[in-house]
C-alpha cells in the first residue's frame, strides 16, 4: 500500500513552472519502467510544467542515461518540457551530441530544454579524452552545436573543432536553437552562463543559501552585460522528501545522496526534507532567494510526492 503524504492547501498566489524529475536512479533495486510510466503520465495530467533528468555517465548508482530516457518520455507525454541538467559538454563530442538533442527535440515536437555544464573534470583518461581545456572544449563544443541546428551548411573554424560546408538534418523544431540553461557556481562559471546561454539551474546539491548567492551574482553579471534580466531564465533543483518522521527522512536522504554523490552527508547540508509544511516552508524559500523556475526531485516515494505537489502544478504555492 503506498503511502499517502500531503502539502497544505495552496493559499498564496504568484505561481512561477514547476518541473518534475523522471525517475531514474534506482539504488538498490531494479529499473521500474512502469513507475516510469505512470509518474510521467501523471505528471502531465497534474500540469507540471515539465520532466527532467540529470546526466552522470560514470557512477555507482543504477542510473539511466539521460537522452535516451528523454526520448522515451517523449513518446509517453505530449505537454510538458522535457529536460536535462546538466550534460558536461567537455567529456562529450559535440557532433552526435548536437544530432541526439536535435532528435529529441523532433520527437517530442520542440520541447527540449538543454542543460551544460562544465563538471569537474578527472575523468579525461577514462574518456579518451585529452587533459586540460575544459573551459575551450564547453564554449567551442556549445557553438559547433548551435551551427549545426541553425545553418544549412555550416563552417566552423575552432581551435579544436572544425566543419567545413557540412550538413546535419533534421534542425531542432525550436529555431534558432532549444533553450540552453547553465549549470555551475563559479563566478566563471556564471559569466559563461550570462554570455552564452538562456538560463542557468542550480545544483541540487547546493543550499538555498548558496542558490541565493548564485542568484545575486547571475543578476550583477547581467547587468553588467547590459541584458533584459527577462531573457534569462533563473531555476534551482530542488531535492525533497516528505516525511512526518524527519530522523527517518533525514537518514533516507543520507542513503539516496551516498549512493549518487558518494557522500551521504551531502544530502542533509543541501536537500529539503521533512514534514510536509517544513517542506514547504523551505520550497518557499528557494523561490524567495530569486527561482523563477523549480525541478522538484524527490529521492523516494516518487509517486506519493507527485500527488503532494499537484498544488504546485497547477500555479499555486502551498505555505
Amino acid at each position: 500500500m503506498r503511502r499517502e503524504i500531503a502539502m497544505p492547501s495552496p493559499t498564496t498566489p504568484d505561481p512561477i513552472p514547476f518541473g518534475f524529475a523522471i525517475p531514474q536512479i534506482f539504488p538498490g533495486q531494479a529499473i521500474d519502467l512502469p513507475l516510469i510510466r505512470r509518474a510521467c503520465q501523471r505528471a502531465e495530467a497534474l500540469g507540471f510544467e515539465s520532466l527532467w533528468t540529470l546526466d552522470q555517465v560514470l557512477g555507482r548508482a543504477p542510473s539511466l542515461e539521460a537522452l535516451t530516457l528523454l526520448a522515451h518520455v517523449a513518446a509517453l507525454t505530449t505537454k510538458p518540457r522535457l529536460g536535462v541538467s546538466v550534460i558536461v559538454l567537455p567529456e562529450r563530442n559535440p557532433l552526435p551530441l548536437a544530432k541526439a538533442l536535435a532528435t529529441i527535440d523532433v520527437l517530442s515536437g520542440g520541447r527540449l530544454i538543454v542543460g551544460v555544464g562544465l563538471g569537474a573534470g578527472g575523468r579525461e583518461a577514462a574518456l579518451g579524452l585529452p587533459e586540460g581545456e575544459r573551459v575551450r572544449r564547453f564554449v567551442e563544443g556549445l557553438d559547433v552545436m548551435r551551427a549545426l541546428w541553425r545553418e544549412a551548411k555550416p563552417t566552423f573554424a575552432g581551435s579544436l573543432y572544425r566543419l567545413s560546408d557540412v550538413a546535419m538534418e533534421p534542425k531542432p523544431v525550436q529555431q534558432p536553437a532549444p533553450p540552453i540553461w547553465f549549470g555551475g557556481r563559479s563566478d566563471g562559471a556564471l559569466r559563461r552562463a550570462v554570455q552564452h546561454g538562456d538560463g542557468w539551474m542550480g545544483a541540487g546539491s547546493s543550499s538555498t543559501d548558496e542558490f541565493r548567492g548564485g542568484v545575486q551574482r547571475i543578476r550583477q553579471f547581467l547587468e553588467e552585460a547590459g541584458r533584459d534580466p527577462a531573457t534569462f531564465a533563473i531555476s534551482k533543483r530542488v531535492y525533497v522528501a516528505i516525511d512526518g518522521d524527519r530522523r527517518r527522512a533525514e537518514r533516507r536522504v543520507a542513503d539516496w545522496f551516498g549512493h549518487l554523490y558518494g557522500d551521504p552527508t551531502m544530502g542533509p547540508r543541501t536537500a529539503v526534507y521533512g514534514p510536509a509544511d517544513e517542506c514547504s516552508a523551505r520550497i518557499d524559500e528557494v523561490v524567495d532567494a530569486g527561482a523563477q523556475h523549480i525541478l522538484l526531485n524527490p529521492m523516494f516515494d516518487v509517486e506519493e510526492h507527485l500527488e503532494a505537489f499537484a498544488g504546485y502544478a497547477q500555479g499555486t504555492r502551498p505555505r
